[in-house]
């Protein structure tokens, strides 16, 4: 894996080249993918769940669960991996998630996750990579 080092200060021509336009639309423009579109959402191996920006690793697959939204969904991020703002869009108060290294845009969080956290962060599978234990 890339080593981490801070991306936010990419041009929006950086960011179009090096990322897909879906991946761009989601991770620059705050965009959603369709529900169930991701085959992220099925992935059910041991690894990690990376940014799709920047490679900074984000997601344990020990933390996933399935939450029937259609989208990959975990109850807890790895440490310093995420940042939060409010999301005020679409007539109603969200809580989104950002890559902390790069900003990009992940999904949202809410309070209607399991245990331990009772945090649902409910992910755009196109924001994320997947890498299986053992292929580091």
């Amino acid at each position: 894996m890339a080593e981490i080092q801070r991306d936010d200060m990419r041009s929006e021509d950086d960011w179009r080249h090096c990322l897909s336009p879906d991946q761009f639309k989601v991770l620059r423009q705050h965009g959603t993918e369709r529900p169930g579109s991701s085959p992220l959402n099925y992935e059910q191996r041991t690894g990690v769940f990376s940014c799709a920006g920047c490679e900074r690793p984000l997601f344990s697959s020990d933390t996933k669960f399935e939450s029937g939204t259609g989208w990959p969904s975990f109850w807890a991020p790895l440490p310093g991996a995420i940042e939060t703002t409010v999301d005020d869009s679409h007539f109603m108060s969200r809580v989104e998630v950002h890559c902390a290294t790069c900003g990009g845009h992940l999904g949202h969080v809410f309070p209607d996750g399991p245990a331990p956290t009772g945090q649902r962060f409910c992910m755009n599978g196109v924001a994320l990579a997947f890498q299986p234990a053992g292929t580091e």
